[in-house]
């Protein structure tokens, strides 16, 4: 049974709030998101927000690099016990069309002061989230844009400025390869991924050889945890039985998806962050449904 005990606004300052995160850093909540005029504008800037309780929320930074589009914030703790920030960051024309990409990172000790956005990687590549496990971090770019087939390359690295490529994801379909991904380390060393569009991973260390496993619902914004009881939970923008995109929260496997509740969305919406903490699942998201795309905070018991 998954009961939903909290559920507000916590941010609608922007024209258009979207792609959240979440992270618990020492004693306070950080939550993080782009700011733009709209879902496809060429110009946006990154938001940090913090709470002591998660009851009320204050700005504590906005990242701005001039002339890029800053978007899908993801937030992670190094190793040495910083706060690293890694975003996408695009270039457009004049005419708003887009030219370039490549990732960026910036770090801090406080959530509040942010160094300054540091392009990772080549051209046209975009990490979508690391996960850290001992003092390796490990994700995912996407390469391609448009029309284009994409490509997924796992990486891994140990400061966030310097990355190793590891393999690349070859799914079983030649029409669509890895999007935006979630990586996790489980207990015994194995390696999962969620990838969008309907895709889950598996690896054994060294992570080179991987099996994919078709899954029956395609989902944007991909994220999942391991909850102390072993449990994957996994949330996504996924569409309903009226083909309506809601955000979901999914229990998953290895080879499994099975969607188990929706959170209060619709619309443009999804892009969730997920943090399990006194016994509760906490969730940040975005969703246009109350029609302002909005900032959402959601804590959600797990029973059974």
């Amino acid at each position: 049974m998954i009961e939903l005990i909290h559920h507000e606004r916590i941010w609608d300052v922007g024209p258009h709030n979207a792609f959240t995160d979440l992270i618990r850093f020492g004693n306070s909540w950080f939550c993080t998101f782009r700011e733009a005029r709209a879902h496809d504008s060429p110009a946006g800037t990154i938001r940090v927000l913090r709470s002591e309780t998660g009851d009320t929320w204050t700005s504590a930074a906005e990242i701005v690099e001039h002339g890029t589009d800053l978007r899908d914030p993801k937030l992670s703790i190094t190793p040495d016990e910083r706060l690293m920030l890694l975003m996408g960051g695009s270039s457009h024309d004049e005419e708003g069309r887009y030219r370039s990409r490549s990732p960026r990172v910036a770090f801090s000790e406080d959530g509040t002061a942010w160094t300054e956005p540091t392009r990772v990687l080549a051209e046209d590549h975009w990490l979508w989230r690391v996960t850290w496990h001992g003092n390796i971090g490990y994700s995912v770019s996407k390469l391609g844009e448009g029309s284009h087939p994409r490509r997924g390359f796992l990486y891994s690295t140990r400061d966030g400025l310097e990355w190793d490529w590891i393999t690349e994801f070859i799914l079983p379909d030649d029409t669509w390869t890895a999007s935006e991904t979630t990586l996790r380390i489980l207990p015994d060393e194995r390696m999962v991924a969620l990838i969008r569009p309907d895709w889950i991973g598996a690896s054994d260390p060294p992570y080179t050889d991987w099996s994919f496993t078709h899954i029956d619902h395609p989902i944007g914004g991909p994220n999942f945890i391991r909850i102390p009881s072993g449990e994957l939970w996994a949330s996504g923008r996924v569409r309903n039985a009226e083909r309506q995109p809601e955000t979901v929260l999914a229990r998953i496997t290895t080879t499994t998806f099975e969607p188990i509740f929706s959170l209060p969305s619709g619309g443009d919406n999804s892009y969730a962050g997920m943090v399990w903490h006194d016994d509760l699942l906490w969730m940040s998201y975005y969703s246009s449904h109350e029609e302002k795309t909005s900032i959402y905070l959601a804590k959600l018991k797990l029973e059974g």
